[in-house]
């Protein structure tokens, strides 16, 4: 059986969806579970409506609701007739009459917490799979809607939630098979507690959940489906001459995702990885295209150009390091104290250079690194990174990345102990000439 994710640019209206579901068809001979994103710009939306209640504001986010519900209900219409439509706008009706008792008691306690804030987005994913489950029971299609909060099970890390692996497995393949030329639909993103309290998995967490489905079912192949016609050797928007890779591996996905690029989250490959399940990234609109297939291996050589940016750049510096040794220690447990996780490292006798790009609570993070050394931010910072394997095998590597640059300041310089990464934060204003001058240098020559 094969899993399926789809995207919310790939569901974004009643004739994608209807696309979707026809893509998913032609695979049910051995089973599929599809799992489905909220509909393009859903969860913006939603993260409004929560910003709304919690400042009490609950004529504006009773506004969006409503908006929100109807559109939905427009989609279920361009879809649906007879009983399924009935059927679909009655559970619609339901959901939105449950998020509104959500944002009415938000609004009444001018409070917003992590815990409410994920109550409110999961509403999205919920939605789009009642239209994707009616409709595919219209086509005459066996279909059954799943509730991943049921079967997905987190930590109370509320809207970055980390999976209980092993609960969630046992509960997928208890309850979350396919059977032969059957369809399972899991809204993705959405988890719960062990007591059934209602968690996100991060955004870009759908990818997540399909590769979750996938490591409990022993899946053949999770394919992510985009608006993009695979992994690209850097961002199309910003370097129109990006090429398609067909094929990478795990780690260089992983690496890619994490230092910024916009197709994988980068907990995704984790369930993959430990399975050996290759994960395919398709294009919705160019299903035939052969997209990005992401396995165990990967040919040497670099793959990409990712960027970051709105990147932190702290710099400690403190006389007392030369020659003392504990510094790194307290310094990273104030990271930790904070919850906050650290991209890059650079070390001298006297300084450490960190970046970040969680800034929620960097003003006590500067507080506690001064009784360590004197701190200097820099919030005008992006983080821009080659991905590739055994980048350090490649004759001239380094010497080709460095001349690529030439007059583009270099803030900071981190060569990755894994040979597959060589990572540079330069400043913001200078991201675009940095990409498209290494893109130029390693894909266009």
């Amino acid at each position: 059986m094969t899993v399926m994710k789809f995207g919310g640019s790939s569901l974004a209206t009643a004739e994608l969806l209807d696309h979707a579901l026809g893509i998913a068809a032609g695979a049910l001979a051995d089973g599929v579970v599809l799992v489905a994103s909220a509909m393009g710009g859903s969860t913006d939306r939603l993260q409004r409506v929560a910003n709304l209640a919690g400042s009490g504001d609950v004529a504006d986010a009773g506004r969006e609701c409503e908006r929100m519900q109807r559109e939905h209900g427009d989609t279920a219409r361009e879809l649906l007739d007879g009983a399924p439509l009935a059927g679909a706008l009655a559970q619609l009706d339901a959901l939105f009459d449950e998020l509104r008792v959500i944002v009415n008691g938000m609004s009444a306690l001018r409070q917003w917490t992590p815990r409410s804030n994920d109550a409110v987005l999961g509403f999205g994913e919920r939605a789009v799979t009642v239209l994707l489950a009616a409709r595919a029971r219209q086509h005459g299609i066996e279909a059954r809607l799943l509730d991943s909060r049921e079967l997905i099970v987190t930590d109370n890390h509320f809207m970055q939630a980390n999976v209980r692996q092993s609960e969630t497995a046992e509960r997928i393949r208890a309850h979350g098979r396919p059977g032969r030329r059957q369809l399972l639909v899991a809204p993705g993103f959405i988890a719960a507690t062990e007591d059934g309290i209602p968690t996100t998995l991060g955004r870009g967490g759908s990818d997540y959940t399909a590769t979750l489905f996938g490591a409990a079912l022993g899946a053949a192949e999770v394919t992510i489906w985009t608006d993009v016609t695979g992994i690209m050797t850097s961002d199309p928007r910003l370097v129109p001459d990006a090429l398609t890779q067909p094929s990478i591996s795990y780690r260089e996905a992983a690496e890619m995702a994490y230092f910024g690029a916009r197709v994988i989250h980068p907990a995704t490959i984790q369930p993959a990885v430990r399975e050996g399940i290759p994960v395919t990234v398709k294009n919705t609109r160019q299903p035939a295209a052969a997209g990005t297939r992401i396995a165990a291996d990967g040919a040497s050589g670099a793959k990409a150009i990712a960027y970051k940016r709105g990147i932190t750049l702290i710099n400690v510096t403190s006389s007392r390091m030369l020659l003392a040794y504990g510094f790194l220690r307290r310094i990273f447990e104030i990271f930790e104290h904070h919850r906050t996780p650290v991209d890059l490292v650079a070390t001298s006798e006297v300084s450490v250079s960190m970046t970040i790009d969680d800034t929620a609570r960097l003003d006590a993070i500067a507080a506690d690194l001064t009784e360590i050394g004197a701190v200097n931010v820099d919030h005008d910072a992006s983080l821009v990174s080659i991905v590739g394997q055994d980048l350090w095998e490649q004759p001239g590597f380094l010497a080709t990345a460095v001349s690529a640059l030439e007059g583009v300041p270099l803030k900071m310089m981190c060569l990755g102990s894994s040979d597959i990464n060589l990572s540079l934060v330069v400043a913001d204003a200078a991201t675009e000439t940095a990409v498209r001058s290494l893109h130029r240098r390693f894909f266009e020559g």
